[in-house]
């Protein structure tokens, strides 16, 4: 879900979805042949079903800020998929381990209000005050957080607030957790951050099987192979010059040899599975042994036997070479080398036990040493060869648990992309925020609240109301006089730069994540740059309707864009823009309470949509009508470009048209995906995202060399498969006509829009021909 108030929905909350969901989970908790695949199955019937008697029996209003009766708005409510609460807080439950542990160690009743009652005596806030100087302590939901936040400000000499959070949290005691985890050890460093922990590599390690195919070779190299030279050699004692066999009579030594080769043939087949040519009576070493064990059980062979084994014995020979020969011993030695190899089993294996003495919920910060060349140590424990190197797939997962800079990773190729970065924003954010508290406990507290308070998940709501935001919760509020000043706020500013930066530059052609838009707007806050960043919309819940925040973010864009190639290519009118902002904010003023929505900015997002919306006026679904609107908007604004770049201050680092070459390869690679595609739709839009952010970025080139970055990107496109430049030549004769001053001719030219009401033009086929430049 989005953060704030541009988040719609429809006027009430469906039950049939709710029903839905409980269906699927039982069909899973009933049916799934996987035991703990079928226990969460009917974990989550358990939530549906507390929704829908919720919803039932009025103890949920679905749609609200506080959708569960009797609760405020700052509990963090048990949220099922689709924004659902449950009616369960997520800090209460039954009592965990440790609370259970404190109880008995304190002499007090296992229940949370005397839980609470302990941690307020003498005795449990000197334990609250050792957890705050040790940092030894979890918060994984943000209540947990407030009991420690009541210590701090009784050491602090703040006891009026300490006693006002206790009056404010005393109601809810019995109910909720509010006291922290115990912790075997302190937090991690506040600069490094990590997409997975220790624990997660140890599970993805774990999980490797041995491979079918590379055990089956393995074990035809280094058993079957020799055993069939056993085998060969064996027969060739009893063949003569020119091929013929004759078996020796029954007290030849040959007869015994025979029986013994035999008996340890079955026993190689009882302990070596993987590999079953053996068994096939048509191959060699299966009519090497057929033609054996006949020989033992007659003392002769058959005509057909015979003949078998003779073109066998000649076959192999011809092949290979004798078995003892120079160039037979040499490829035996080439194969033995070979199937001595560790699996990649085995080296999991031993990196499994470097990664044991981690601690398991952190990430990994000396990477090199847990993936290095097994050691003579290891190789004494393990029986892997010392020196072996750890193949590529066994270090993917440790990788994936580095823990550096947020830069390292994104060039080290552990963030592969906008939406992963996201995941790791709050981390960061988490640290910057705890930077305005000059008191190192209450950073460290403040640090690990703010991951736990990114962990709550979005509520479903409706007319326009916003999610809960941070400093809304009481314990954050009763210490938010303890903010430092400029230097909090020029820290959130310096993070701001470099986190919106990093994502410009490092994923360009990509539109911002919610997630990643909404941990910005907590920095922009933060600093007071008066930065709006907008939310990516959802079309099928879209009530036509957006808040002030994308009129002053289009206002910015104006600011910076006004006569620009991107104000030409898209037909806005900037000047009208800033006018509109200007009237809006005058009427807000005389509105008591101030204005909710924007108007005039949803009547021109659709007065475009009409005028220039690819298909616009013929009959189209109304998600799609409603997509066309939300694109407008996207272009107005430039969907938080303008606002990095112009109240932010990012720096591109190579320079703009570097940006918009790397932002036109995206396109080129999207548009690839359009062909023979059956379903193109959200591809084209992803691709007039990307032809979006290109064309920023090269209206902020200087006017010298906005022509020679656009030859550059012709001279791309031109390199690109049919079907890719075809696609592609409309956008680029449209973009080239704007630029030289005249309007887009739609009889050559198009202007490059995602969302569409009719066939967007970007499906058809072109017709193979001369490449653009």
């Amino acid at each position: 879900m989005n953060d704030d108030a541009e988040q719609q929905h429809l006027a009430q909350a469906n039950p049939g979805y709710a029903a839905g969901q409980l269906a699927a989970a039982f069909r899973t908790a009933a049916g799934h042949p996987d035991p703990e695949t079928r226990r969460r199955g009917a974990e989550r019937g358990r939530r549906w079903r507390a929704v829908l008697d919720g919803m039932a029996n009025g103890l949920l209003t679905i749609g609200s800020r506080t959708p569960v009766a009797g609760l405020p708005a700052w509990v963090t409510p048990e949220v099922v998929r689709g924004g659902f609460a449950t009616g369960e807080p997520s800090a209460g439950g039954p009592l965990l381990d440790h609370e259970i542990a404190t109880a008995r160690r304190a002499g007090v009743p296992a229940t949370r209000r005397a839980l609470f009652a302990h941690f307020l005596s003498e005795e449990g806030l000197a334990h609250l005050h050792g957890l705050l100087d040790s940092g030894r302590y979890e918060v994984t939901v943000p209540e947990e957080a407030a009991l420690l936040t009541v210590a701090w400000l009784v050491r602090a000499g703040e006891p009026a607030a300490a006693l006002d959070l206790v009056e404010e949290l005393a109601p809810f005691a019995d109910r909720l957790r509010f006291g922290p985890r115990p912790s075997g050890r302190p937090v991690a460093r506040a600069d490094f951050v990590h997409r997975s922990t220790v624990a997660d590599a140890r599970a993805a390690l774990a999980a490797r099987r041995p491979s079918t195919a590379v055990e089956t070779q393995r074990e035809a190299l280094a058993v079957w192979h020799p055993f069939g030279d056993e085998l060969l050699l064996h027969w060739l004692e009893v063949t003569d010059g020119r091929g013929h066999i004759r078996l020796p009579g029954p007290a030849d030594p040959w007869h015994a040899r025979s029986t013994a080769l035999l008996s340890r043939y079955r026993d190689l087949a009882r302990r070596h599975t993987y590999c079953t040519r053996h068994l096939r009576p048509k191959e060699n070493l299966g009519i090497l042994r057929g033609a054996l064990e006949e020989a033992v059980a007659a003392r002769e062979l058959t005509p057909r036997r015979l003949g078998l084994l003779r073109h066998a014995v000649a076959s192999m020979v011809r092949r290979r070479g004798r078995p003892g020969s120079a160039g037979h011993t040499a490829l035996r030695l080439r194969q033995a080398a070979h199937a001595a190899l560790p699996s990649h089993h085995a080296l999991a294996g031993v990196v499994l036990g470097r990664l044991s003495g981690l601690p398991q919920d952190g990430g990994v910060e000396e990477v090199e040493a847990v993936v290095a060349p097994v050691s003579e140590r290891e190789a004494g424990e393990t029986g892997v060869p010392a020196g072996a190197v750890v193949p590529a797939a066994v270090r993917r997962p440790v990788m994936a648990a580095l823990s550096a800079p947020v830069a390292t990773l994104v060039e080290r190729g552990v963030v592969p992309s906008a939406e992963v970065l996201a995941e790791l924003v709050p981390q960061l954010v988490a640290a910057t925020t705890a930077e305005a508290h000059p008191d190192p406990a209450l950073r460290s507290l403040a640090a690990a609240h703010y991951r736990a308070f990114r962990n709550r998940r979005s509520l479903l709501l409706f007319d326009l109301q916003r999610q809960v935001r941070v400093e809304e919760l009481p314990w954050v509020r009763a210490v938010d006089a303890q903010r430092a000043g400029s230097g909090a706020d020029e820290a959130a500013a310096g993070a701001l730069r470099q986190l919106g930066g990093l994502a410009v530059r490092a994923f360009p052609g990509t539109i911002l994540p919610n997630p990643l838009v909404r941990e910005l707007s907590v920095l922009a806050r933060q600093a007071e740059l008066g930065a709006p960043f907008v939310e990516e919309l959802a079309a099928d819940i879209f009530m036509g309707t957006f808040t002030p925040k994308f009129l002053t973010a289009a206002r910015v864009a104006a600011e910076l864009l006004g006569g620009s190639l991107y104000e030409r290519y898209y037909a806005i009118d900037y000047a009208a823009v800033r006018d509109l902002a200007v009237i809006e904010a005058a009427e807000s003023v005389l509105r008591s309470g101030g204005a909710r929505t924007s108007p005039g900015f949803a009547a021109l997002c659709r007065q475009r949509a009409a005028e220039f919306a690819p298909g616009s006026g013929r009959s189209g679904s109304w998600v799609a009508g409603n997509g066309t609107v939300i694109e407008q908007a996207q272009i107005l604004t430039t969907h938080n470009l303008a606002t990095l770049v112009h109240r932010v201050g990012i720096d591109p680092g190579a320079g703009w048209d570097d940006v918009a070459l790397r932002c036109f390869d995206t396109v080129c690679r999207l548009t690839g995906r359009v062909h023979h595609n059956p379903r193109p739709l959200g591809t084209i839009k992803d691709v007039a995202y990307a032809w979006r952010q290109m064309v920023f970025h090269l209206s902020l080139c200087p006017p010298d060399r906005q022509g020679d970055t656009l030859d550059r990107v012709g001279e791309v496109c031109a390199r690109q498969p049919w079907h890719i430049a075809g696609r592609l030549a409309p956008a680029l004769t449209g973009l080239r006509q704007v630029m030289s001053g005249e309007r887009v001719d739609r009889s050559t030219g198009r202007r490059l829009l995602g969302w569409s009401t009719g066939r967007h033009w970007l499906r058809e086929d072109p017709a193979p021909g001369p490449r653009p430049r």
